[in-house]
């Protein structure tokens, strides 16, 4: 996972992706009486760029992390404005005796009790999966959903993950040759089409899974990582967002938005829709200063503003509170 600094703690993050509208181009879905379509995806570079997305950036650890809490909250955060419901997808927090909650299974709680809003995780520590239980459990949460899931990835850290704790490898180009190989065989399964892989740290002999995603080409994935290491951003130039934070752990200025996006775009062989997430914190408040706040961002490209809501992580009613005020833009 990703980790940037709050208060004085350093945490894990998620992410996600798009907005409601009536349009579909890139990730089209079949059209139902029963709710809206989704276009997740905005242009990062050669056509016009969408309004640009509101989503929270919600703990899956906390006295407030109960699924059923997540679920009501999300109702309110639909009839708030907001764009989107991403959920951490934290195993461990640090060595800390707090709840923690299945992300996969809240994602299922709220997306039953929604509409509307895109929902995803920021980030899954995808080397900790066996990837074809994921490609199943991303496909049900995609139809549970009518296809608003996103799936935010990355490694894992010893704060969310510690992969030596439970004897497994933590070197992390050990974690990266995994998610490589995870992501592959994921987007292999959900084509619906006979499958195999030989790699080296999975195979699968051939398989055809179905359902297939209801999202088409795939459920969109973002990848996170922390700029200015590159290797993150070759991975995500692959896939369909990033979700960047700036080593030793801080959040992201304007201008690290601006050098991921070229960096992406140089890297990037496909001209389709590419998501930029980021992390921050508005008031809720003075509307005014709020959009001063996070105009720089939108302006050097991010297409995602995901208000953290960590710091209320053991108040449903701090949380609540933030989210009734709505989106910053």
């Amino acid at each position: 996972m990703l980790p940037f600094v709050s208060s004085i703690k350093v945490v894990y993050l998620n992410n996600a992706d798009a907005r409601y509208s009536t349009r579909s181009d890139r990730y089209k879905l079949p059209r139902s009486p029963a709710y809206p379509l989704v276009h997740p995806l905005t242009s990062m570079k050669g056509s016009t760029r969408d309004e640009p997305r509101y989503g929270l950036y919600m703990p899956n650890f906390g006295k407030a992390a109960h699924p059923q809490v997540l679920a009501k909250l999300a109702d309110e955060a639909e009839k708030s404005g907001w764009d989107g419901f991403f959920l951490w997808d934290h195993l461990v927090e640090w060595n800390e005796r707090v709840p923690i909650y299945e992300t996969f299974t809240s994602l299922a709680a709220v997306a039953t009790n929604t509409n509307r809003i895109r929902i995803g995780t920021t980030v899954t520590p995808l080397p900790k999966s066996k990837p074809w239980i994921v490609a199943r459990q991303t496909v049900a949460l995609d139809h549970l959903s009518n296809g608003r899931l996103t799936i935010g990835v990355g490694l894992g850290a010893e704060e969310s993950t510690d992969y030596d704790r439970f004897g497994e490898v933590a070197d992390n180009r050990v974690l990266g040759e995994k998610l490589d190989e995870a992501l592959s065989i994921i987007a292999g399964l959900w084509t619906g089409k006979p499958f195999s892989h030989n790699g080296k740290h999975f195979r699968v002999k051939k398989t055809v899974f179905l359902p297939s995603p209801l999202q088409k080409p795939r459920i969109p994935i973002w990848v996170g990582g922390f700029w200015p290491r590159k290797g993150p951003f070759r991975r995500a130039a692959k896939w369909d967002g990033a979700i960047p934070l700036r080593t030793p752990g801080d959040l992201p200025q304007p201008e690290d938005i601006r050098q991921v996006i070229d960096y992406v775009n140089n890297h990037r062989r496909s001209r389709a829709h590419f998501d930029v997430a980021n992390i921050g914190w508005t008031s809720g408040v003075d509307r005014k200063k709020d959009r001063e706040k996070i105009s720089p961002y939108l302006e050097a490209g991010t297409t995602w503003w995901l208000e953290s809501l960590y710091t209320k992580q053991d108040s449903r009613e701090k949380m609540r509170e933030r989210i009734r005020k709505g989106p910053p833009g």
